[in-house]
């Protein structure tokens, strides 16, 4: 059995439907042309790779905190999907609990979108997810990683870091922002996706120059506190990138029996599949 007929979770994709779900004209950027795909492409897609479930993270662009289409895949996946959500910063306990209801199991905090300022406010949301024992999903880059850690070191939430923290790759091992991620894996209170690398490498596919940052994240992490993803249908890519030539990469740097935990088990303890 290859990587592309192993049993998989993807753990951060994407669905954007435009023309039943249209964008928030106020967000700044609309995805268009190959960066879309509805729930029910992606369905199709998922069964020509082996991918039993996948974690939809809701897209900072197009639609902000406008969660209608993330919540209609949830409805029409019959399982195969959790959701992770994007919320305003006053989102209160009753509607984080009825979108819990409807499958979605955490929401997604993007500093590296949208600066540390937005989301300075953000303790009280952090103590709303812990009561309802939801992941508070973070995406950084650089070095953004040590401003949120005054917050979570004083919520007990559970943290889930986006694309292995988007270290810069010209810093190197020792920067700061990655040896506070490095630090939390060791610490084991986080999960870190194993994704994402044409956000951050320098050098583009097969992302040779990643591989270092990612040995390091699955020695402090452990494979079981790392989870794959494809981040599927590639918004913003510099380049064209595809499910498939993407899935070989892990091919070449995990065996099969690593592939099996970074690639299903992990994300079917962490997300409840």
């Amino acid at each position: 059995m290859s990587v592309l007929t192993e049993p998989k979770i993807d753990g951060h994709c994407h669905v954007l439907d435009p023309a039943k779900f249209p964008y928030n004209p106020n967000v700044a950027y609309h995805p268009a042309g190959q960066e879309m795909g509805n729930a029910e492409y992606f369905l199709e897609l998922m069964g020509c790779y082996g991918v039993k479930h996948a974690l939809l993270v809701g897209p900072n662009s197009g639609y902000a905190t406008d969660n209608s289409c993330l919540l209609h895949a949830l409805n029409i996946g019959q399982g195969a999907f959790k959701g992770i959500a994007v919320v305003p910063n006053d989102c209160s306990f009753e509607q984080l609990e009825a979108l819990k209801a409807q499958g979605v199991i955490g929401i997604a905090f993007n500093p590296a979108l949208m600066g540390f300022d937005y989301y300075a406010n953000i303790e009280p949301l952090l103590k709303r997810l812990q009561q309802l024992d939801m992941w508070a999903q973070f995406q950084v880059e650089k070095d953004l990683l040590q401003d949120v850690m005054p917050f979570l070191s004083k919520v007990d939430v559970k943290v889930m870091i986006d694309h292995c923290g988007r270290p810069l790759l010209s810093s190197g091992l020792h920067q700061k922002g990655f040896e506070h991620l490095l630090a939390m894996g060791r610490d084991g209170r986080a999960v870190v996706k194993i994704s994402g690398f044409a956000k951050f490498s320098e050098t583009g596919f097969p992302f040779d120059d990643v591989k270092a940052y990612v040995d390091a994240l699955t020695q402090s992490f452990g494979l079981s506190h790392c989870v794959w993803a494809s981040d599927w249908p590639y918004l913003r890519a510099p380049y064209r990138l595809d499910y498939g030539p993407m899935l070989r990469v892990y091919e070449q740097w995990f065996n099969a029996d690593e592939r099996h935990q970074l690639m299903y088990l992990s994300a079917k303890h962490h997300f409840g599949f």
